[in-house]
């Protein structure tokens, strides 16, 4: 066996100690991996003119909105009003009767016109009171994502609070989602989640990378916006950042403070994330 001598293993422990801190950096790089904010624009529903919505997101200083309906408007149209407010489209609330059978392929052009290729499903799907409907539901999911991405598209769903309270023993979120596959999205809504007694943290943690886009909702605190109530941010934050494999943090904010307006609480909810380091 060969020994190094003393010059030899000082250059050995160098380097090794330059892995070392090169290897921590890209820990560390992957850890804060920066997340950009938008805002769910059922969040301010009262006010139905795309150009005074559009243009006073991007004032506040979001990246991107996720729709809840298209006022009515084509998709090149809604395109230019967002290229025009420096904002990206990171989703659609998208029916299920939108994702089914030849209505897939319009709807996908239509997001694609927009530059979005996330279609989440914010409730009414085929469901109803036995475990098997769930099972029977994630799978049709399985088959609705494999159509999807011939077409350039990614479907997911977002919770309430309903999918967490058990049905014959079983949740029906694991049921949905262990029978839909790993590249459907599961957009936890935070706030609904802890309403019906689910844990979103473990659920990302337990589908990891099927995070794609999540809903930042605040819990615990009547009309409270994020950062007032018991969402514990900075564990989501990190399950986010590491294993969720999230692209977008999305602002969903249903209810406001009083005196405060729509555009006044995703603005309060906005700064809050900054102040976290958002």
């Amino acid at each position: 066996m060969n020994i190094p001598n003393r010059r030899d293993f000082l250059k050995l422990s160098a380097a090794g100690a330059v892995a070392t801190v090169a290897g921590a950096s890209v820990a560390a790089e992957t850890k804060k991996k920066r997340i950009p904010i938008a805002v769910q624009l059922y969040s301010v529903r009262q006010v139905q003119d795309p150009v005074e919505v559009l243009e006073q997101v991007g004032k506040i200083g979001y990246e991107g909105v996720e729709f809840a309906g298209y006022f009515g408007k084509p998709a090149n149209e809604l395109a230019k009003l967002l290229d025009a407010n420096g904002l990206k489209c990171c989703g659609t609330h998208t029916g299920w009767g939108s994702i089914q059978g030849d209505e897939l392929k319009k709807t996908a052009e239509f997001n694609l016109t927009m530059g979005n290729r996330n279609l989440v499903v914010p409730g009414g799907i085929p469901t109803g009171q036995t475990a098997q409907s769930w099972i029977d539901c994630g799978k049709k999911f399985a088959e609705i994502v494999e159509k999807a991405k011939e077409l350039g598209v990614r479907v997911g769903y977002h919770n309430h609070s309903h999918e967490f309270h058990k049905v014959e023993d079983k949740i029906p979120w694991e049921l949905l989602f262990d029978n839909a596959g790993p590249e459907v999205i599961m957009q936890v809504d935070t706030g609904n989640c802890l309403g019906g007694g689910g844990d979103p943290i473990a659920y990302i943690r337990k589908y990891s990378g099927q995070t794609k886009t999540i809903h930042l909702k605040e819990h615990g605190k009547e009309r409270g916006v994020i950062g007032e109530g018991t969402v514990k941010w900075t564990e989501l934050f990190d399950a986010c950042e590491t294993v969720g494999g999230t692209e977008w943090y999305i602002v969903e904010q249903e209810s406001y403070p009083d005196g405060k307006t729509p555009f006044d609480a995703i603005r309060m909810c906005f700064e809050n994330l900054k102040k976290m380091g958002k």
